[in-house]
């Protein structure tokens, strides 16, 4: 199977790739599970839509309009909010391939505003970071990530590493139907 990029880049995918990985990243798993938590009246948790303007759309046929530019209006803040249990959820979902560590530049300043703003309103907070080539997928509390980058800021560690992960992160090692039920480790973590 070969993919082509934009970039005019193109890949071979061989047979071992299809099936180790089966094209799943950790946004579709968080999308089906919220689906799953949904469907049974669990939660209702939903993936935030990046604000855009559309500045230039061509209309071959009112079906088949295409957007031919776009500009992001502003900085979006976390990927997912929602309620669950009467609380506000609100988190960040990061997918990373290295092995030791979770890069701190992988996180923006509004987005550490927003996830202090949340928690500071009594709402719970988060970020779920999956490390790909381990197989691994972590809830961090909002504190500890806010509390992580502001020391990076201040020239402190650049990533968080494995190690932190597993001292102060929590495993998400529950499925439900084929997704990640991170919400058993939300009530074990926070209610």
């Amino acid at each position: 199977m070969s993919i082509n990029y934009p970039i005019k880049k193109s890949t071979v995918l061989n047979r071992d790739t299809i099936y180790s990985h089966r094209g799943i990243n950790l946004e579709k798993e968080l999308n089906e599970s919220n689906q799953y938590y949904k469907t049974h009246q669990i939660a209702l948790i939903y993936k935030k839509p990046t604000p855009i303007q559309i500045v230039k759309v061509d209309y071959p046929k009112r079906q088949k309009a295409v957007i031919k530019e776009a500009y992001f209006q502003s900085p979006s803040t976390t990927d997912y909010n929602g309620i669950y249990k009467g609380k506000y959820i609100d988190f960040e979902a990061k997918e990373i391939t290295s092995k030791t560590a979770f890069p701190l530049q992988n996180i923006h300043a509004h987005q550490i505003d927003h996830i202090r703003g949340v928690i500071e309103l009594g709402g719970i907070a988060f970020i779920i970071v999956k490390f790909t080539n381990l197989n691994k997928v972590f809830l961090l509390d909002g504190m500890d990530t806010v509390k992580a980058y502001e020391n990076f800021k201040k020239d402190g560690p650049k990533s968080l590493s494995m190690k932190f992960f597993m001292e102060k992160g929590h495993e998400i090692n529950e499925k439900c139907i084929y997704t990640i039920d991170y919400l058993k480790v939300v009530d074990k973590v926070y209610l």
